[in-house]
């Protein structure tokens, strides 16, 4: 687990940057503590922050160069199949110097070019440098589990794991609005914007190769779905069941190789339970961690984790958390946070992940099952939308009613009435506006009006439109469910769920290893038909049925809760003077400017009243982006 930054100049004015190249590397000390390295050769300079998760010898360390001193290489992520590719180099008469991942990265990209991505099993983002030639290639895993942002401009280009490195090589501060217009209905930012206009995150699955001033851009990897194929699948339920579960077994065993301490997070939900279940075939004494909340029983799960904790005989550790626990690690999140991303379950995650590196330096998640194979409330929507039948169509017809009632995530009956009312407006949309409204916390047209006037004459409508028309261009009116998981895969996994895992592990330099994730997985998922990942009464439906001998059965006999923090009780409580004094305040927002004043005083009168609805999600990403507008735009 590392952190890499670095620069490749197009001109001379460009080569100045190079100097910045240390402090760029220092910005994310906290993605590799152990050690760093720098490489600087002509137009190039390449950054690198390790933690050691195997026992490597000290050539082992980065940047690598080969033995000619042509190639050198930094890379951040981990191989899980390089000792197989190790083994066939080493049968075609190449030698290795150490015993790590990075040298065979570095030897097939020699021998092999760039295609050698295709035979990496693993997460990453890598770049390596050619003096020779003289070229850069960058490069990004497959599913986004590893973060590269890009910036280019006339005179160079930067990439780096984190925008702090960025930051640090003197990037342009101007604000996207259309991401910040974006980022308010979908509380985070979609690639491959940001929040900063001329950065871009590299989108999963692509490289690019820099030579001269000229920047090629590909895409190396697609997800494998074909429609017509999966409708040729003859293989039976039970069949698949099976093959399921070898694969997630050898991708659980595949994650488990580390001379230092492992663990595993264990929610009490189906998805990480198996993961642990499998884990301790391979593993004696595995360690496993659950977060719960102390004051917030509607949220805690613990005594389903107990249950696979104990049958497993797993050393199981549980961390009770108090609302006062979150709001003392608010600001260590909001701090490390260096775009504005507002899932507020971040939260939980970096107290869970502070937690777990006492103990632990690398954790398995369940993370990825709920995107490939269809586990979201969402889902099950859309299934039965495209179902139609009574119970459908009764939802619709109660729309005054939805609208009358109270609605809000903290209690029961709210929750369901707020779910009621998003169904039924979903059913009156065709399946593309239905995805971004299920996917959104707000509206567009809400969104914008939070911005005050002239923030609105910065959206560009026509740069919307596309980056919306992107996001949705794989959902089709004749298409069936699995469009719907394939988009869930390419918008929420790599922008949401993977970057609310990766930012707040490395913030506590933990590492975190999701075995759904792997790619022989994620094929055999869009493989399956949907009749086989969902059906009126089962969400997951596969995974629930291949995993159920090994998980207790009291697992299966409660609703999904999801891992969300309760937002509302603290707003209303502690962070009150925040919302109202500091960061939402009415003098700020009319001295910042980028707000409507009158809209942002709605939202609060809404928060306090009886029926807040989604109110809090919406507060927390404004509290979110004002704290890191005071940051990064105020304080330059």
């Amino acid at each position: 687990m590392c952190g890499i930054t670095g620069l490749f100049a197009f001109t001379d004015t460009g080569r100045s940057a190079l100097a910045a190249l240390p402090a760029s590397t220092d910005a994310i000390v906290s993605r590799g503590p152990d050690s760093q390295g720098h490489f600087v050769y002509d137009r190039c300079g390449l950054g690198f922050r390790r933690l050691a998760i195997l026992d490597l010898s000290a050539d082992g360390n980065q940047p690598m160069t080969d033995e000619s001193g042509r190639y050198t290489i930094v890379f951040n992520g981990e191989i899980f199949n390089f000792r197989e590719l190790r083994q066939r180099l080493i049968k075609k008469g190449y030698h290795f110097h150490s015993q790590t991942d990075t040298e065979v990265i570095l030897r097939l990209y020699i021998t092999e070019g760039r295609g050698f991505l295709k035979k990496l099993n693993g997460f990453f983002g890598l770049a390596i440098y050619d003096k020779e030639e003289d070229s850069l290639f960058i490069a990004r895993d497959r599913m986004g589990e590893k973060p590269v942002l890009i910036y280019r401009d006339e005179d160079k280009l930067f990439f780096a794991s984190e925008m702090k490195s960025l930051l640090a090589l003197g990037i342009p501060r101007k604000m996207d609005y259309v991401a910040l217009s974006q980022y308010l209905q979908l509380n985070y930012i979609p690639g491959p914007a940001t929040i900063f206009k001329g950065v871009k995150k590299l989108l999963p699955g692509h490289y690019l190769f820099i030579k001269g001033k000229k920047v090629v851009r590909k895409r190396w990897y697609k997800i494998p779905y074909d429609a017509k194929r999966v409708e040729k699948n003859k293989t039976t339920y039970e069949q698949q069941k099976t093959k399921l579960v070898e694969l997630m077994d050898d991708a659980t065993a595949r994650r488990l190789v580390a001379d230092v301490p492992i663990g595993a997070f264990l929610s009490g939900g189906i998805d990480s339970s198996v993961v642990v279940a499998l884990a301790t075939r391979h593993t004696d004494h595995l360690n496993t961690f659950s977060i719960g909340f102390a004051d917030e029983p509607f949220f805690d799960e613990t005594k389903y984790a107990k249950l696979v904790a104990e049958k497993y005989k797993t050393n199981h550790t549980v961390f009770s958390l108090t609302n006062q626990d979150l709001y003392d690690h608010i600001f260590d999140v909001l701090d490390y946070i260096d775009e504005p991303f507002a899932d507020s379950s971040a939260l939980a995650v970096y107290i869970l992940s502070k937690r777990t590196r006492e103990k632990a330096t690398v954790a398995l998640s369940g993370d990825g099952a709920d995107e490939l194979f269809a586990g979201y409330n969402k889902h099950m929507g859309e299934f039965q939308v495209r179902q139609g039948g009574f119970k459908a169509e009764a939802v619709t017809g109660l729309n005054l009613l939805w609208d009358i009632l109270p609605k809000s995530r903290n209690t029961f009956f709210g929750n369901r009435v707020r779910q009621f009312q998003r169904f039924s407006r979903g059913m009156l949309s065709g399946p593309k506006d239905r995805y971004y409204d299920w996917a959104s916390f707000t509206s567009e047209k809400d969104s914008r009006n939070l911005l005050s006037a002239a923030s609105r004459r910065k959206v560009g409508k026509k740069l919307a439109e596309k980056r919306r028309k992107d996001i949705l261009e794989g959902i089709h009116a004749d298409g069936d469910l699995n469009e719907v998981l394939l988009t869930d895969t390419t918008l929420v996994l790599p922008y949401d769920m993977l970057a609310k895992v990766d930012m707040m592990s490395m913030a506590n330099s933990l590492e975190v290893r999701p075995p759904f994730l792997d790619p022989n997985v994620v094929r055999f998922a869009f493989s399956l038909p949907v009749e086989s990942k969902i059906d009126a009464k089962m969400k997951k439906r596969i995974v629930q049925d291949a995993f159920r001998p090994l998980l207790p059965e009291e697992l299966y006999k409660r609703p999904k809760h999801g891992f969300e923090v309760p937002l509302l009780k603290w707003f209303r409580g502690e962070l009150r003077p925040l919302i109202e004094d500091d960061l939402l305040s009415d003098a700020f927002i009319e001295a910042q400017g980028v707000f409507d004043v009158d809209a942002i005083r709605a939202l609060k009168i809404q928060l306090f009243s009886r029926s807040p609805g989604d109110v809090h999600a919406r507060i927390w990403a404004l509290i979110v982006f004002q704290h890191w507008y005071k940051r990064y735009m105020m304080a330059q």
